[in-house]
């Protein structure tokens, strides 16, 4: 058995004289806090009555009265010539008593000072289990190819090169992943990059944060879509900015709304889903496109281009990223990579000039200073070996088959109720609809039929009642049992 525990007694046992409470029954109900939060642990020997007399300051038969007291409710076990141990903690071996003492130790409930609290980062997603999940447009994991994940993870863990690399910190990540990962956006999106233009994060909205510290202050003014990702719209809000919309159509942004904003004040940033437009995924068009870089030229804003989805494409024919035709340095491009791995291959990342890039890394370092060596590793060899190519190559044609089900499903069952065009990429539907109708109510009906649609998916007011569909995560039987459920509920309402 262990040796008495050395740690100070007097950290968890606080004795009040004043109370009505006996200061033995104090010292026992303490110590049974501290056998239930661990603090002590099953076997361990207490100090001898002497010298937890000594150290609490009271007399030594108050101790032994407090350890007989413990040894009866069954908390500890004393052995003669030997000492007291601590018995394994058992509902089975507490008495009844146990449940009558009054424990005057407790966690507090709140802090003992103020703190400013914030509405704006109150967090929008909610999830309540059902048979059926709707969301904003997600891969489906049982797509993952998990046999190379786990081949090449494993590999990488038992690479003794390796080991040096997790065992300090780098948040400047890693240069092998980096030259890998500024190859494969050089050729897929038609990038003129190096590694030194590449910050890598978490996610892009940790890239969206960064992007809001460095760039972004008290003020200052951000142009977004009326409709928009409410995560960006929530980082540059705490930032201290000031939140202007401009209308989007068919064609995506109208930038001549923001030339007239222009004409009264200049934008410090104006943030854009331009490949497929959040939550609507319409395309900005190539004329919008290149008048939004010759206004931030002329006008000296800052573009921030987010490319959530750039990876799910389903035409030969697509425009490339505003960042790769900017010659200029006034797009800052933020994007994830793996987005049809699982979730803990995935990563984020920045791409913009080398000088901000000295000043974004200063900023990483602060809010994730180990960074994720491995993994990066594990990624930039899958680059390299092909992996991510052909696995992507695979599941878009899937994507494909599910987006045109999709469609013709919702055609077949709704095609009363809402208005769908079909987008050239993207794991999402945008839904228009006809008729009148409470989406919250909808919601709340198909959630009594197992069928979960989050609010952050609906968007309704005196001008628009839509949903954003993820259906990438959906096969098509379960596609057409959600489309079913919310045609049963149609007809209730």
């Amino acid at each position: 058995m262990n040796s008495p525990v050395r740690f100070p007694f007097t950290s968890f046992v606080q004795i009040q004289r004043d109370l009505e409470t006996p200061i033995y029954l104090q010292i026992a109900n303490h110590i049974i806090s501290a056998i239930q939060r661990r603090i002590l642990n099953p076997d361990q020997k207490l100090p001898g009555a002497r010298t937890l007399s000594s150290e609490l300051e009271v007399h030594r038969n108050t101790v032994t009265a407090a350890y007989e007291e413990l040894s009866q409710q069954g908390w500890i076990d004393i052995q003669q010539n030997k000492g007291a141990f601590v018995l394994p903690f058992s509902t089975k071996n507490i008495s009844k008593q146990t449940k009558s003492i009054q424990d005057d130790s407790h966690y507090p409930e709140k802090t003992g000072f103020p703190f400013q609290k914030s509405n704006l980062l109150d967090n929008p997603f909610e999830y309540i289990p059902c048979d059926f999940v709707f969301n904003d447009g997600t891969p489906d994991i049982r797509l993952t190819q998990i046999e190379d994940l786990s081949r090449f993870y494993s590999a990488n863990m038992k690479r003794k090169s390796n080991r040096k690399k997790m065992g300090y910190y780098n948040q400047e990540g890693s240069e092998y992943f980096k030259k890998h990962l500024s190859n494969y956006l050089n050729v897929s999106r038609g990038f003129h990059i190096s590694p030194q233009n590449l910050l890598i994060t978490r996610s892009i909205e940790m890239s969206l944060y960064i992007i809001s510290e460095l760039l972004l202050q008290a003020d200052d003014l951000v142009i977004v879509a009326e409709l928009s990702y409410f995560s960006a719209n929530m980082i540059f809000q705490k930032s201290g900015a000031r939140i202007q919309s401009i209308p989007i159509d068919e064609e995506g942004l109208c930038i001549d709304s923001l030339k007239e904003i222009c004409k009264e004040q200049t934008p410090r940033m104006v943030y854009v889903t331009p490949h497929h437009h959040y939550p609507t995924t319409v395309s900005l068009s190539s004329k919008r496109r290149l008048a939004l870089l010759e206004l931030a030229k002329e006008k000296s804003f800052i573009i921030v281009e987010d490319d959530y989805d750039y990876d799910f494409q389903y035409e030969k024919l697509n425009n490339l990223p505003l960042a790769a035709t900017d010659n200029s340095g006034m797009v800052v491009y933020v994007s994830s990579f793996g987005k049809s791995l699982a979730p803990g291959f995935r990563t984020g990342f920045i791409v913009a000039p080398k000088n901000l890039m000295v000043e974004m890394q200063k900023y990483l370092g602060v809010i994730d200073r180990q960074g994720d060596v491995l993994m990066e590793q594990v990624l930039g060899e899958m680059i390299d070996e092909g992996i991510i190519h052909r696995h992507l190559k695979k599941s878009l044609k899937i994507y494909r088959e599910r987006r045109d089900h999709c469609v013709k499903l919702l055609n077949l069952h709704l095609k009363d109720w809402v208005d769908v065009d079909i987008p050239t990429g993207g794991l999402a539907l945008w839904l228009r609809w006809k008729k009148p109708v409470n989406l919250m109510q909808l919601s709340q009906k198909c959630q009594k039929k197992q069928l979960f649609i989050p609010k952050t998916l609906l968007y309704q007011n005196k001008n628009i009642t839509a949903i954003r569909m993820g259906f990438g995560h959906l096969t098509f039987d379960e596609m057409e049992n959600c489309l079913l459920i919310i045609k049963s509920v149609l007809k209730e309402i």
